[in-house]
């Protein structure tokens, strides 16, 4: 049972975590808007929830206009839940600029556009929530997958520091942590261009993506995540960071803080290791 129907912002639910938190969300009462590139605009009036707003989050104008459109409806904002998120494979040699720079622009760069954007209004009302979805890569460098995990580390960071700045006004931003789940983000995983067989890399990129994967399809449906986000929006003092995910990775997140660094390196290498 939730306390108050909430005005809830789901920035990438058209497929995996966002979609799962939407269709949750709204069966719980909530009036659920949810972004994705492709969607159609709301207009004046919406049908049923969750409304889809279009919002391409690596564009400024894209973001205020999608934000914009939703205070026009609702008049208010009280969570925002940052899901939407690429993830790029390859090593750190092989990969371009150009595919650092996507990764970044969308993981980290597309939820500070989506922040600032809010901000103000939840200022004005007094009181908001913000739930970053991170990944165990946020708190693990992944070998061969080191953009994504630096986009992740990097919103580690930026919700630390908002916690601090925004705590005043009553506004509140957590993180969440999952593992392994089974999503279209395993399709959807882009490859760097250099990721080829002439690639010194190439096959300890190959084994070590291979396990990724393994755990991703053998992982819990997005709707675990789902439930977890649902019960954080009811924490009146919601902590830092949660992690949601198989109990090993769950517990590697706490291991990494009391076990000797270059242990845990070694056993985070042979993990990726066939």
């Amino acid at each position: 049972m939730i306390n108050t129907p909430k005005t809830i912002l789901v920035v990438g639910a058209s497929s995996g975590f966002g979609k799962a938190c939407a269709d949750l969300l709204v069966r719980d009462g909530h009036k659920v808007y949810g972004t994705s590139r492709r969607a159609e605009p709301a207009g004046a009036k919406m049908d049923k929830f969750p409304v889809m707003v279009p919002m391409n989050v690596q564009q400024d104008d894209s973001v205020a206009s999608a934000i914009e459109q939703i205070i026009r409806l609702s008049g208010r904002i009280d969570v925002v839940i940052n899901s939407a998120g690429i993830g790029y494979a390859g090593s750190v040699e092989d990969m371009s600029m150009v595919e650092f720079k996507d990764q970044l622009e969308t993981n980290f760069f597309g939820v500070v556009r989506v922040t600032k954007a809010v901000l103000p209004h939840m200022r004005e009302q007094g009181c908001g929530l913000f739930i970053n979805i991170s990944s165990i890569g946020g708190f693990i460098g992944l070998p061969f997958q080191s953009a994504y995990s630096a986009s992740k580390f990097a919103l580690e960071g930026f919700t630390e520091s908002l916690r601090h700045e925004v705590k005043p006004f009553g506004i509140k931003a957590v993180l969440l942590q999952p593992g392994d789940f089974k999503t279209g983000f395993t399709n959807n995983r882009l490859f760097s261009k250099g990721q080829t067989p002439k690639s010194v890399y190439y096959q300890a990129c190959t084994d070590a993506i291979e396990t990724t994967i393994a755990g991703e399809v053998n992982g819990k449906s997005p709707d675990a995540l789902a439930v977890k986000v649902a019960r954080l929006i009811e924490r009146e003092q919601p902590s830092v960071r949660y992690t949601c995910g198989p109990a090993m990775q769950q517990l590697a997140a706490r291991a990494k803080y009391w076990m000797p660094a270059l242990l845990f390196e070694r056993l985070i290498a042979n993990e990726f290791k066939k």
